[in-house]
């Protein structure tokens, strides 16, 4: 069969199955066939409770129920309503609330506002920045609207952050580029648990400044999904003041999802927010972000929308759900830790983890480890560089049994 019979290819690299819901599929496959017990499926990017069932807040739900018909089935604003984009910056950035101006723009998720982004602050055929470890639906959204995504390397050889490899990288594209999109993924990064310290961010931020000087435009793109389930939600946020009244030709826009801070992946629900001190190029910022999201997906659920004001108007649930979550919070640490401690006491070698959904193990054969680890019912998703295992979808003690197995099957591919 041909790869295309009437659609166009258009210069995109479209896969027959998504990779990581393919190999999910694979894993409940298996799992029809000889149970649950024999499987572990490390795929999933959403957090998962002991008993494989998907955890989501009883809180947000008891809003949920209580929402009435217009609540949910009217048209929300393309922007989004007045009351979710005041408590969408309450949420983004907590007791930091930046002194300068910000706007927020409604997206479907964090996915909607990396698209946006990259639609309005690059142009076709440029090139957009991320980290060797990334998403790979970072480069899906870029190409499918003409653009192409490059790396540098995250790690220097001591598993710090390589600054001097992002500066080379910076320096080489702002050379042939009027302007770059720079996606940097942190707390918790997917796919490798890493957070960038306030020292590397302001390493960053020297070196951004720096090309800023020779007017060049750089938009800074913070995807923060995964910032609540990090750790102490204060002190993931310090980093926040530091991109306040940059220069004004930088311009660093948040990439919050309440999908995962709310569990509420489903619904589609989040948003981008910039920071800028000039109120130009935020009311400009609202102007095109609003005009790609009516030429996409042209509103998102209203539903999310005044759940998510419905509890920033009442301290009294505000407080129940980030104690909820909290909890949450503290069992997925515990598995990224489990996990961690255990590679470092059989001798796997990981990619430096900090907190989040995922962790991460360099190896030469991705593909290939992760096909062995099938046969033994283990199911994680092979990237470029490596593997990456959900800690966020298995319990703790699968997360104690994995790298003692996934050192076995690389140890017999050498």
């Amino acid at each position: 069969m041909k790869e295309f019979i009437m659609a166009q290819q258009n210069g995109r690299n479209i896969p027959s199955e998504d990779k990581i819901f393919g190999i999910s599929r694979l894993a409940n496959e298996m799992i029809e066939k000889k149970g649950k017990d024999a499987v572990t499926n490390a795929t999933i990017g959403a957090l998962l409770d002991d008993d494989g069932k998907l955890v989501v807040l009883s809180s947000v739900v008891e809003v949920l129920r209580n929402l009435t018909p217009e609540d949910y089935a009217e048209y929300a604003p393309i922007g989004g309503t007045a009351d979710f984009k005041k408590s969408i910056k309450k949420a983004a950035f907590g007791k930091y609330m930046p002194n300068c101006f910000t706007e927020a723009v409604a997206t479907p998720g964090g996915t909607g506002a990396i698209r946006n982004t990259i639609a309005n602050y690059s142009k076709i055929g440029d090139q957009v920045l991320t980290s060797d470890w990334f998403w790979a639906t970072y480069s899906s959204i870029a190409g499918e609207i003409g653009r192409s995504v490059t790396t540098y390397s995250l790690f220097d050889e001591a598993g710090n952050f390589n600054i001097t490899a992002f500066e080379r990288k910076v320096d080489e594209l702002l050379s042939v580029q009027e302007s770059l999109v720079i996606i940097i993924n942190t707390p918790a990064h997917n796919p490798t648990g890493y957070s960038l310290t306030l020292q590397d961010w302001d390493n960053l931020l020297n070196t951004v400044k720096a090309v800023a000087a020779e007017d060049k435009k750089v938009t800074l793109f913070i995807d923060v999904a995964y910032i609540d389930f990090a750790g102490d939600p204060d002190k993931y946020r310090e980093f926040l003041p530091k991109l306040e009244n940059l220069q004004t030709n930088i311009l660093p826009i948040i990439g919050y999802s309440s999908s995962k801070t709310f569990t509420l992946y489903g619904m589609r629900c989040g948003a981008m927010i910039c920071m800028t001190p000039i109120k130009e190029i935020a009311e400009e910022f609202v102007r095109v972000c609003q005009f790609s999201a009516r030429a996409s997906w042209s509103n998102c659920t209203r539903a999310s929308m005044v759940v998510l004001s419905k509890i920033y108007e009442d301290n009294t649930l505000l407080e129940k759900v980030n104690e909820e979550r909290k909890h949450y919070c503290d069992l997925l640490l515990k598995r990224g830790k489990a996990f961690e401690e255990e590679a470092s006491k059989v001798g796997l070698k990981i990619v430096p983890f900090d907190a989040g959904f995922f962790a991460s193990i360099p190896c030469a054969d991705p593909d290939g480890a992760s096909k062995m680890l099938q046969e033994e019912g283990i199911f994680l998703v092979p990237l470029a560089k490596g593997l990456r295992v959900s800690v966020a979808s298995i319990p703790e003690e699968k997360c104690r049994m994995l790298p003692g197995k996934i050192l076995s099957v690389l140890n017999s591919m050498k």
